[in-house]
């Protein structure tokens, strides 16, 4: 990952932003395309590496790694590797991670009403999503 460099205007604009809206904090922490997806995953239990890209099929090896660096950096997922050969690594959300069930739930509640409103069911129902 690049270095960022602290006093840039973007970073010093962020800063600003942070003080005024808390929600531009979240999505500092989120707000990729595929970070919501990895933790929707992470949400029914612990997965290993190979687990999350097989339920990701379309994610590539590049951006599953970094958006899982990235996450554990902003403490949302944690890490364990077991020192064994292979390696075994599993992922699951930390205490601030499974904070975060109660946004992916009001967003998939919003999705699931509005594909309704406009005809075009997105889901069956949240009984599909995890508990």
């Amino acid at each position: 990952m690049n270095e960022v460099k602290e006093t840039s205007t973007i970073q010093l604009n962020k800063q600003t932003v942070f003080k005024l809206c808390p929600v531009t904090y979240v999505m500092e922490k989120i707000g990729s395309y595929w970070k919501p997806i990895i933790i929707f995953h992470l949400m029914s239990g612990s997965k290993r590496y190979g687990e999350l890209k097989k339920a990701m099929p379309h994610i590539t090896e590049k951006m599953l790694a970094q958006h899982l660096r990235q996450l554990e950096a902003d403490r949302l997922i944690s890490r364990v590797a077991l020192p064994v050969v292979p390696p075994h690594v599993t992922y699951s959300l930390t205490d601030a991670g499974q904070a975060l069930r109660p946004v992916l739930y009001a967003m998939a509640n919003w999705a699931i009403e509005d594909g309704q409103k406009r005809d075009e069911p997105l889901f069956k129902t949240m009984e599909q999503f995890p508990a």
